[in-house]
């Protein structure tokens, strides 16, 4: 059955398959599927999934990791969050909550295989796909390899996707370490951006 992507927006975000499970971590926290893509968007992002504080502000990557994105991407805030034109699906729409230790849990895997196929297959006019994290370049890409490994062989994906590692704080020692990143993908990436956009 054919759906609309504004028809999978609503459902995703009515979703509460993982209500129980999410009632069983710390946080015992109620589902909010953060669903970020209307119209006919040109790129997408598909990251890990929300964390605490875009569980609670609905808004994806409104937070330091979001900064460093848009860094990377060379755009602005209002054009990041544009649905229209940058769709934001990840492996999983909600938070998925913390472990007895404080740390995030990994994404369920019943997200992705409920939603994603469908999401991603509703937004075919999209000109560039960014894979952010591990979870979206096992998923994606198919591959076994390790994140340094796997961006650093952006090349081979490239212009119309890239891997990427997640643009948290706690990357800024992989960032340090391997300079290739910010010297050499990240201007083909914003090239790409801005073709993807103007296209």
């Amino acid at each position: 059955m054919n759906r609309s992507l504004e028809d999978l927006r609503d459902q995703v975000k009515a979703c509460r398959i993982c209500a129980d499970r999410f009632s069983e971590t710390v946080t015992a926290h109620e589902p909010r599927p953060v669903a970020w893509f209307e119209g006919n968007p040109r790129i997408l992002i598909c990251g890990q999934a929300p964390g605490m504080r875009v569980h609670k502000s609905g808004v994806p990557f409104d937070d330091p990791s979001g900064d460093r994105l848009r860094d990377w991407l060379g755009v602005d805030r209002d054009l990041f969050y544009d649905k229209t034109r940058i769709a934001i699906v990840p492996m999983a729409f909600c938070f998925p909550g913390y472990d007895a230790k404080g740390s995030d849990l990994p994404p369920p895997k019943i997200c992705a295989n409920t939603w994603h196929r469908d999401v991603m297959g509703a937004m075919p006019q999209a000109q560039l796909t960014l894979f952010v994290g591990g979870y979206a370049h096992r998923w994606h890409l198919g591959t076994n390899t390790n994140v340094t490994d796997t961006v650093a062989a952006w090349g081979d994906h490239a212009p119309s996707s890239f891997p990427l590692p997640h643009p948290s704080w706690r990357n800024t020692g992989w960032i340090k370490r391997n300079p290739w990143f910010e010297a050499e993908l990240l201007p083909v990436l914003r090239k790409s951006v801005q073709s993807a956009l103007n296209d």
